[in-house]
C-alpha cells in the first residue's frame, strides 16, 4: 500500500488552504474530498434551483435530539462549504481571544493571543485576495499590513445607506470581501459584481474559495493528488493507539485504505466529530482523540437572523454585501454585554420567497413577492453562539448522526435585531417593514442552516478539556491534526472562514517544520 507523507481530508477552508501551503514542500500530498467538482452550469445563477430546490445541498440526514430528521444544509465538493459562503472574510476581534462575559455566560479564552495569530490572517488575506479598508471599524483589531485589494465600492443605494449611518453618529464600514474583482479595469476582472454571490455558486471562479485559490493552486504541484468522490469513514491506528495508520474511505462502490505519515481532518464541525467517533477501538473506545470526552461537543453556530427592511424607494443594488457594523459588537449604552456584528447580504430576488410559510410572507395587497424584492434592502445579524458541553454531535453504531441544539444567547440576538429596528426608524425606511427573511426555505429546525459550524474538537493546553492540542495535533495521538472550524474555543461573531483559513497557514508551518525534520 502506498504510503503518503499528509493526507488532508477535506477541501475546504481548512483542508484546502493546508494543501496550498504544504504543496510546494515537494512532499507526497493526498486530498481526500468525499464530493466531486461543483457543476459549472446555467443553475449556479438561478435563485429557484439554489434556494428553493437546494440543487447543491448534500443529501444527509441528521437527526436532532428527539430523533427528528432533517436535512442539514452543507455542501460535499471540492473547496467544501466557501463553494456557496458569501466570501465575507473578518478577522475574529483582539477580544474574541480573550475570556469574555456575555449575557448567557462566558466565551472561553482561546490558547493562542490573536498577536500570534495576526501574521497569518495577513497572509490568509493575501491568498484569498481580500479587499478592504483599514480604519473605518472602530473594533477591528491591530493589522501589520494593509488590505492587498482595495475595499469594494458600494453602489449608490448603500453608500447612501452608509451616509445615513455615519450621519446618524455610527460607524459604517466597507465589509472585508474575498472576490476576485478589479474594479479599476473591469475588463480584466474576473468578478463581474453579479447579484447572484452569496449563497450561489460561482461558475466564472470569481469568488475567492478553497478550490480557486486553494486546491487548484496545490494540484500545480506534481507531488499532490486529489480524490473525489472519497469518503473517509474511519482512521485506523497502530496497536499502541498512539498513531493513526490508515484512512480507511468509500470508493468507486468499494472500501480502500490509504497510509499516512502524518493525517489532517478538516471535514467541518460535525463531519470531522463523526469520523473521530466512528473511528473509536481498543485504544480510543469513546472514539479516536477523546479521552477528555470533548470530542463533538461544544457544538456551536451563529445565532443568526437574516432580515430584510423594505425602503420607500427601490434599491436597484445588484452587489448589496458591502457594508458592515460593529457598533454593538461589544454592546450598547444599555445592554452591557456583546450583541454582534451587522452586514449585509446578498440582494433578495423574489424567488427566493416561495416555499415560505404564508405567515412569513404575509404583506399588505400591494405588496407582492416581486415589489418586496425591488425595495428590500438585505440585513443578516450574528451574534456569539456560546460552547455548551451539552450541545452535541453523536454518532451510533450505525453512524447515524444526532446533533442535540438548543439555542444560548438568545436576549443579545433580541437586542441586536431591537438595535437594528431602532436605527432603520431613523432612517429613509418603512420601521415597520422589518422581515425575518430565511436563507433556506425549505427547513424549519434552525440548526439545520449550519454554515457557521464550530467548537467539537477544541484546542488547548490542558488534555482534560481540550481534544487537540495548541498546534491542533490530538493530544493522545502523535500524528493526528484538525485544521477546520472545529477546533474553535470560541466563535465570535463575524464569519469564522478567514480565521480558519489563518489556523491552517499556522498549522502549516508546523507542520513543514516537522516534515523537515
Amino acid at each position: 500500500m502506498e504510503t503518503y507523507d499528509v493526507i488532508i481530508i477535506g477541501t475546504g477552508a481548512g483542508g484546502g488552504t493546508l494543501a496550498r501551503h504544504l504543496a510546494p514542500s515537494g512532499k507526497k500530498i493526498l486530498l481526500l474530498e468525499r464530493g466531486d467538482w461543483l457543476p459549472r452550469e446555467p443553475e449556479n445563477w438561478l435563485s429557484q434551483n439554489v434556494f428553493v430546490e437546494n440543487r447543491y445541498v448534500s443529501e444527509d440526514t441528521w437527526y436532532d435530539e428527539n430523533g427528528k430528521p432533517f436535512q442539514p444544509q452543507i455542501h460535499y465538493f471540492v473547496g467544501g462549504a466557501t463553494k456557496l459562503y458569501g466570501a465575507a472574510l473578518y478577522r475574529l476581534r483582539t477580544e474574541d481571544f480573550g475570556e469574555l462575559p456575555h449575557h448567557d455566560g462566558i466565551s472561553p479564552a482561546w490558547p493562542i493571543s490573536y498577536d500570534e495569530l495576526e501574521p497569518y490572517y495577513t497572509q490568509a488575506e493575501q491568498l484569498y485576495q481580500v479587499h478592504g479598508a483599514r480604519g473605518e471599524d472602530p473594533t477591528e483589531p491591530p493589522s501589520s499590513a494593509p488590505y492587498p485589494h482595495p475595499a469594494v465600492s458600494h453602489e449608490p443605494r448603500i453608500q447612501q445607506l452608509s451616509d445615513q449611518l455615519a450621519a446618524a453618529g455610527y460607524h459604517p464600514f466597507h465589509a472585508p470581501c474575498g472576490i476576485l474583482l478589479n474594479e479599476a479595469d473591469m475588463a480584466y476582472s474576473t468578478c463581474v459584481r453579479c447579484a447572484n454571490c452569496d449563497g450561489f455558486p460561482c461558475p466564472v471562479h470569481a469568488k475567492a474559495d478553497a478550490e480557486v485559490l486553494g486546491v487548484r493552486p496545490a494540484l500545480e504541484h506534481a507531488n499532490v493528488t486529489l480524490l473525489r468522490n472519497a469518503k473517509a469513514v474511519k482512521l485506523e491506528t497502530n496497536e499502541s493507539g498512539t498513531a493513526v495508520t490508515d484512512v480507511v474511505v468509500e470508493h468507486s462502490g468499494g472500501t480502500e485504505n490509504f497510509a499516512g505519515n502524518v493525517v489532517v481532518v478538516a471535514c467541518g464541525a460535525a463531519n470531522t466529530a463523526k469520523l473521530l467517533l466512528a473511528s473509536a477501538n481498543d485504544k480510543h473506545p469513546n472514539g479516536l482523540a477523546n479521552g477528555s470526552d470533548q470530542v463533538g461537543r461544544n457544538f456551536m453556530f451563529h445565532d443568526s437572523v437574516a432580515v430584510l427592511a423594505l425602503s420607500r424607494e427601490e434599491n436597484p443594488t445588484v452587489y448589496q454585501k458591502t457594508l458592515g457594523l460593529n457598533d454593538f459588537y461589544f454592546g450598547s449604552d444599555d445592554f452591557e454585554y456583546p450583541l454582534g456584528n451587522i452586514q449585509m447580504v446578498g440582494k433578495s430576488q423574489a424567488p427566493m420567497f416561495h416555499g415560505e410559510k404564508p405567515g412569513e410572507t404575509k404583506l399588505a395587497p400591494e405588496w407582492t413577492l416581486e415589489r418586496v424584492a425591488r425595495h428590500a434592502i438585505d440585513f443578516w445579524l450574528s451574534t456569539e453562539d456560546l460552547p455548551r458541553t451539552e450541545n452535541r454531535v453523536s454518532v451510533d453504531r450505525d453512524g447515524k448522526l444526532t446533533l442535540s441544539y438548543a439555542e444560548t444567547n438568545a436576549e443579545a440576538k433580541k437586542q441586536l435585531y431591537e438595535k437594528l429596528h431602532s436605527i432603520l426608524g431613523k432612517l429613509d425606511l418603512n420601521p415597520g417593514h422589518l422581515f425575518h427573511r430565511f436563507a433556506y426555505m425549505k427547513n424549519e429546525i434552525p440548526v439545520a442552516g449550519c454554515a457557521h459550524q464550530a467548537g467539537t474538537c477544541r484546542f488547548g493546553a490542558d488534555p482534560g478539556t481540550s481534544v487537540l492540542d495548541v498546534d491542533c495535533k490530538a493530544h493522545e495521538l502523535d500524528n493526528l491534526y484538525v485544521v477546520d472550524t472545529s477546533i474553535f474555543p470560541s466563535i465570535g461573531a463575524v464569519n469564522p472562514a478567514l480565521t480558519a483559513m489563518a489556523n491552517s497557514l499556522r498549522v502549516g508551518d508546523r507542520l513543514l517544520e516537522r516534515l523537515a525534520a
